[in-house]
């Protein structure tokens, strides 16, 4: 498997990261590095920047 950081934007749904190597939160905390971070993309999620599965129920598309 690649150590190689990648992005899917995932059609009507949030952004895939692969591999992410240092994301820097707006309180100037770092984040958790995982496998895989989901990231939203419709501005709805409770959990920003995470998704959480809000387009879904609120029919986002973009």
């Amino acid at each position: 498997m690649s150590d190689e950081t990648s992005i899917e934007i995932r059609e009507n749904g949030p952004l895939m990261v692969k591999n992410l190597k240092v994301m820097i939160l707006p309180d100037g905390s770092q984040a958790e590095k995982k496998e895989l971070t989901v990231l939203c993309r419709c501005g709805l999620s409770a959990n920003k920047p995470y998704c959480d599965g809000s387009h879904k129920r609120e029919g986002w598309t973009g």
